[in-house]
Parts: C-alpha cells; structure tokens; sequence
C-alpha cells in the first residue's frame, strides 16, 4: 500500500488502514468526485477533527492521500508530475474543510502556484454528513484581478460536472495560447523580476541590464516585473501573492523562466521554488551562463566551471527540486546535466581540482609576463563596462579579426596583438573580460588569473560608451572593480567611444567633464588622437626624462603581427 502524506502522528492504526483504502477507489471521467468518496473522505475527516485531502490524476486514481490538522493540509511534491510550460500539472486536489467555509485564499493561491486542475473543498453537516463542495479552475486568459472561475456551490447530487469536458476545453485553449507565443526552438521564455527598495529610476535601469543580459544569453523575455516595497521578503523576496500573479502570467504566456534581478540566497531558492513549477534563476546565475556560452578556451572554461560550482555548492540539498528545476538550459550549463547526484564531498573535490589547474595557469602568465619584461614591451590593457566596444577598439587599432557583437559580454577570453606607433615604438595591447555592476563575487575570484593580468599593464585604456544614457553608473562600477583589484595606480585614458551618435556639443561636454578622448571604434580615422594621446603615454612611462618627444601629424599605425590567447 502506498504512503500517506502529511500529519498522521497521533493516528490509529485502523483509521490509517481506512486512509490507505482510498488509493483504491476510481473516480469517473464525468464526475469531479464521486458522492459515496466525497461522503468517505468527510466522515474520516469528522471523525480525526483533521483535514483530509486526495490528489486525483486524470484517469480518476488517487495517486496521495494528505492527513492535515484542523486549519490546513500541505500538499506533497510530486516529482512525478512536473509541468510544462503553458500547461496544467494533470491533478486535482479535492480535500475537506471543518467549517462551513468555501474555498480559503490558500486553496486559490495553491491553485494558481501548482497549476492544478482543479481545487475542490468539502464541507460537513454538524453530524459528519457531506453538505457542500466548492470547487474552481484557473482561467488561461483571465486577470490578476479574476484569475479564476470559481463554480457555484455543488450539492451531493451535483458532482457530475462534466470534468473530462472542462479539462479538455481548458487544455485546448492554453494549446491556442502556447501557438501564439511559440519561440524558437529550444529558445527559453522569461519574465524578469525585480524586487527592490532602491529608488524606481535606478531600479528601472537595473532592470533594463538584466534584459539585455538575457537577450544575449539567448533568452526571449516574454514580460518584465518591477516590485517596490519598504522591506523585502526574507523567504520570497517578492510577496506568495505576487508570486500566484507570476505563475499564472507564466502559465498564459508559455513561460518557462523566472530571472530575479536581484542575488538570491539558498533558502529563497528553496522556498520560491516550492512555490511555483518553473525554473527560477537569479542575475549571477545568469551571468555565469553566459560565461558558459562564451568560453573557448580551456582556461575560460576551468574559470566558469569554478565559479559555477562555488555558486552552486551552498545551494547543494539531496533530492532537492530547486536544484532539479535549475538543471538543464539557461542556467545548467558548465558543470553538466548531474549536479542533483553530485554530492557535496564530490563538488568540493572538483574544486580543489579547479584550482590547481588555475594555478598552473598563473604560472604559466608569470612565465609570458618575463619574457615580456625581457624583450621591454610595454603593455596597453583595454578595460570597461561590457559591450562598451572593446574588441572592435583592438581589431581598428591592430587590423585584427577579434569576435566583436553587439551583445553583452560578446567576447570572454582575452586576446593580444601588438601594435606598432610611428617611432618604432611596439607595444602589447590586451582586450580583457568585460566588467559589470555588481559582478558576481565566484566568477571575481575564478577570473583573478585573468584580472590579474592587468597588474602588468603600462597603460589602461578605459572604454566607455558614452551613448549609453547609464554610462556615468557604468565608470563607476569599472572603476570600483579596478579599486578592489587594486589597480587605482595605473595611468588611464578614458576612451569616450560611439561619439558618432551623439551630438557634437554634447560629446564636446562629454569630453570636458570626463577628461577623455572621444573616438567611434569602428572608424580608424577618429583614432588618431587616441593614438597621439597612447604614444605620448608610453613615452613618458618609458623615457620619462625625453623632453624632444613630438607627435608625428602623419602618423599611421599598423599590425607588426598577432599573438592568440593570452600572452605572446
């Protein structure tokens, strides 16, 4: 005989031996339940002074039966039973009330958040008979403000409602909405969310960088939630009722996705993913995906299997469903398909693994770094926000063939050309990793080896895209990365990029105000002031005492040869 589920302490054994009799009994396609189970299932409940509930599969089999207290019964996970996206979970869940109450917001909101069926409650005479059933059904088109149907009071004679029928018209529709917001295949729809106590302006701004980091991970948003509150909730930052408003918008809009904007602890994993029946990830695990899309080389992908797993390891429970539902697509690349069986012994092993072989990696940086300091080539790093223009500065600069897109974090593993100026001066210029605000602290520490490269650059060439209305947040951020890593010392020119979609007197203020030089990447001849500037620069790093240095107005620059990877 199969389990019960819920509070059974307390229970004889006999009354359990009549529960378990339940998983016996048939319910037909037509009724909703049938009244001799209905009249069962109240006088156990009578007789206990407990809620009683069953759950009740599409073929009319009791597949649980759920002995609450006397206010609540709690529904089971049923790893068996995952939803789809657009679709309903194929159960519903009939139980008892002992008050003379209809259907409690709980059973609406369990409704909504498991997409169940149907959610029914049995009501009892004073003497343990059957008096009503209240039942309801989620609306596929229906509002925050309607988002169910709710059936009018049934008596013991009035069970035969028509279920199969329902079921089927409510299946057929969510199928016609699912067909319009059909993606591409294998393409993840999301909502993006954002709870915050920050001010609406900022907030708003965050939540427009979580879109495009979405987009360039390769997920369609389907719909974005800003949530302003006093104080955020510890267990589902966001309120259980806004909460019931995201699984039911998720449920008409075939979503199978939720981003939170902001970083969430293990435990709110644990409890919003309890909540609804789709995957939920946060901004850093969207981030650490993205690095799992973009990494090529072997040190790239050793770098975000790291930060991964030291992501993942907190959030490691047996058996857990927020870890199973986090599995697979957005947010399950890197590591593999198995984080579920791998054990936490096993996740620190591999760690351990990871950093040594990061540590051969900065061995082998030390080794590139002397024999640059051998041959005395002065290092330019570029540096800035993601998607600033980078890569497309170094391919102008060198004639160099670097994969440039229009995308957050586009490129991920850093590349280096040297560069020859006029006076025979060579240098190594390095495009590195893009930063961005509140870059996860996992993916900081698994990236040092790379960051740290920078420690040996001359000369930092701050990119910024000063068409980007949020490009003032944006310096700041680079800048507060480069303090953390301790690289304040390091002269930098800030390299005011895209001047071309501004205005002229406004990239004039622009300049002025950021005390940098205004250039569009793509067009080698806007380079030629920086150029100037980067010449004189490392001049003056170099030969600090040549006072004859002059700038050649005729200068051209040109590729003296590339160098793959990470070093020359």
């Amino acid at each position: 005989m199969k389990n019960l589920s819920g509070n059974t302490s307390g229970l004889k054994s006999d009354f359990l031996r009549r529960l378990e009799n339940l998983y016996r009994r048939r319910i037909p396609k037509e009724y909703l339940i049938t009244p001799d189970l209905a009249r069962d299932i109240v006088r156990l409940s009578y007789e206990s002074g407990r809620q009683i509930g069953i759950l009740v599969n599409r073929a009319g089999k009791v597949i649980c039966v759920i002995a609450g207290d006397a206010h609540q019964i709690v529904i089971p996970d049923l790893p068996d039973y995952r939803t789809l996206p657009g679709r309903l979970k194929g159960l519903r869940c009939i139980h008892t009330h002992l008050k003379e109450e209809s259907l409690s917001r709980d059973d609406l909101t369990d409704l909504s958040l498991l997409r169940l069926d149907m959610m029914a409650v049995m009501t009892m005479t004073p003497n343990g008979g059957l008096h009503r059933v209240y039942a309801a059904h989620i609306l596929p088109r229906g509002s925050a403000e309607e988002p169910c149907r709710i059936f009018d009071p049934l008596g013991p004679g009035e069970l035969d409602i028509g279920y199969h029928n329902i079921i089927r018209a409510l299946d057929d529709e969510l199928a016609q909405i699912r067909s319009l917001y059909r993606g591409k295949t294998g393409q993840e729809r999301a909502i993006l969310v954002s709870v915050t106590t920050a001010p609406r302006r900022a907030a708003t701004d965050s939540l427009a960088e979580l879109k495009e980091l979405a987009i360039s991970g390769g997920i369609h948003v389907a719909d974005s939630v800003l949530q302003q509150r006093h104080k955020t909730d510890s267990r589902f930052l966001t309120g259980r009722g806004k909460l019931q408003e995201l699984n039911l918008t998720a449920l008409q809009k075939g979503i199978s996705l939720l981003i939170f904007d902001q970083e969430l602890n293990p435990s709110q994993i644990r409890s919003i993913t309890d909540q609804v029946e789709i995957k939920v990830i946060d901004r850093t695990q969207l981030i650490l995906d993205i690095f799992a899309q973009r990494a090529q080389s072997r040190e790239g992908k050793l770098q975000v299997e790291l930060a991964q797993l030291k992501y993942m390891l907190p959030r490691l429970v047996t058996k857990n469903t927020a870890m199973s539902r986090l599995t697979g697509g957005i947010g399950g690349r890197g590591p593999g398909e198995t984080k579920l069986e791998i054990n936490r012994r096993r996740v620190r092993d591999r760690i351990n693994r990871l950093e040594k072989s990061l540590k051969k990696v900065v061995k082998q940086r030390r080794q590139q770094k002397a024999l640059r300091t051998k041959k005395e080539l002065p290092v330019i790093s570029i540096i800035g926000y993601t998607n600033a223009g980078k890569s497309t500065l170094l391919n102008t600069l060198t004639r160099s063939r670097v994969f440039a897109e229009d995308r957050l974090f586009a490129t991920l593993d850093p590349s280096s050309r040297r560069l020859r100026f006029p006076r025979e001066t060579e240098v190594i210029i390095t495009d590195t990793v893009g930063f961005i605000r509140d870059l996860p602290k996992d993916l900081m520490v698994a990236f040092r080896a790379t960051l740290e490269e920078l420690r040996s650059a001359d000369l930092l060439l701050h990119v910024v895209d000063i068409s980007n209305p949020r490009h003032p947040e944006q310096i700041q951020s680079v800048e507060g990365i480069l303090a953390d890593l301790e690289l304040e010392d390091i002269r930098v020119i800030r390299v005011l990029n895209k001047k071309d979609l501004l205005p002229p007197e406004e990239r004039e203020v622009c300049e002025k105000k950021l005390d940098g030089v205004a250039v569009s990447a793509k067009e080698r001849h806007s380079l030629m002031p920086l150029i100037a500037r980067m010449e004189a620069e490392i001049q003056d790093i170099c030969n600090p005492e040549d006072t004859e240095f002059r700038i050649n107005p005729d200068m051209q620059i040109y590729d003296a040869g590339t160098a793959e990877g990470t070093g020359i």
